[in-house]
């Protein structure tokens, strides 16, 4: 299931899932938190044939003026994060969605460059997409999220353990 945190963490206090992962750390009052050992780069997928495919990174100065699509919650806290709140405005937000995939499709018809973490889409040789990673680097960390007051299942109980003994190597 995908979705903003708000709709993941609405299944997750229903019931509907036993975890979820996020992209910020949740309310450690309500919430178990696992933080992944890696972290998650972001960068702009583009076709691969456009000019900033050429580039082994890209600036801010580059997207300026560029239409760019996002996620919401990317926009709203990773990307002025990355540039500044004072430099957002000189960014241009043609488009939002709430899965990479959909996102591409767009980037791949020339419509839109999208900003999205690294490895989500293909942009493998032939893909017709390219990812380049941001400069200087943004990246997010991510969180395998569970309930506090909730009894596991064996089945989800044994998935815990086996991801934190993967998590320690």
């Amino acid at each position: 299931m995908s979705g903003t945190t708000e709709q993941v963490l609405d299944r997750l206090d229903k019931g509907i899932l036993d975890f979820t992962v996020l992209a910020e750390r949740p309310d450690p009052a309500r919430y178990h938190a696992l933080p992944f050992p890696e972290v998650d780069r972001w960068g702009v997928i583009m076709p691969e044939g456009c000019d900033l495919a050429r580039r082994e990174a890209v600036s801010f100065d580059d997207l300026v003026g560029l239409p760019l699509l996002c996620s919401d919650q990317g926009w709203r806290n990773d990307i002025p994060r990355w540039c500044g709140r004072r430099r957002m405005g000189r960014l241009t937000l043609a488009g939002s969605f709430g899965l990479s995939y959909n996102g591409s499709v767009f980037a791949r018809e020339g419509l839109g460059y999208l900003l999205s973490f690294d490895r989500l889409v293909d942009t493998s040789p032939g893909s017709g997409l390219a990812f380049r990673p941001l400069t200087p680097p943004l990246e997010t960390k991510l969180y395998l999220v569970w309930k506090r007051s909730r009894v596991m299942s064996p089945i989800a109980e044994r998935f815990l353990e086996q991801i934190r003994g993967t998590f320690a190597e």
